[in-house]
């Protein structure tokens, strides 16, 4: 009788270890499963990782060269705009001198003398040339410079002598020895000018009544 119910005993002993060992290898098996699925998860997330941080790079890179593409475009409208607008520069500065050199001719004209009538018909024509000049150099975006009795401007103006002149602002323009001109507001020749400057007396002036000041 005892030595059956130890049988019997022994043999739930080895069905519960039986169970035990195929619960732990159960257990096993998923430990494996579950870290290959983490392993795997893991690396299906670097790739898209990796994946994304390329299409970023791309993305920029692609913004880097439309942003180039663009600005080559504005410089090469710019530069055809300023070749057909600065193309003839040379050649409208070269014209001013014909021009002053008409502008001279006249002014040298006597002007209380009596002039012979074929003289007169041929100053007329000349003056009919100037003036087509002229017109032909505004159309092309040549304009003079107005310079009497404005402010100095150095961007503008060359100084060739300084005149005094107590009736208008040290730094005015009061003679204009040769015209300036622009070109599409681009300086083409500056305007040779006097410019004014206090008389000597006045001066003296200035200084005596600056160190009554400081004495007071």
């Amino acid at each position: 009788m005892n030595n059956k119910i130890e049988k019997e005993i022994n043999v739930d002993k080895s069905e519960e270890n039986i169970e035990n060992s195929q619960t732990e290898k159960d257990l096993d098996n998923i430990d494996i499963e579950n870290v290959d699925q983490v392993e795997e998860n893991v690396d299906q997330v670097e790739k898209e990782d990796g994946l994304l941080k390329e299409i970023e790079g791309l993305r920029d890179e692609k913004l880097r060269l439309l942003a180039e593409m663009e600005n080559l475009r504005k410089r090469s409208d710019k530069e055809k705009i300023d070749s057909i607008r600065y193309g003839c520069i040379n050649l409208a500065r070269d014209m001013l001198s014909p021009n002053d050199n008409l502008t001279r001719a006249f002014e040298a004209l006597p002007r209380n003398e009596t002039i012979p009538e074929g003289v007169n018909n041929l100053i007329d024509g000349l003056k009919m040339v100037q003036k087509e000049l002229t017109t032909i150099l505004e159309k092309h975006g040549v304009k003079k410079i107005e310079s009497k009795d404005k402010k100095f401007d150095h961007n503008f103006h060359q100084a060739m002598i300084e005149i005094e002149n107590d009736e208008v602002e040290p730094g005015t323009v009061i003679q204009e020895m040769q015209s300036g001109y622009t070109m599409h507001e681009r300086l083409l020749r500056p305007s040779m000018v006097g410019v004014s400057k206090k008389s000597s007396k006045n001066i003296v002036n200035d200084e005596n009544n600056h160190d009554v000041l400081q004495e007071d």
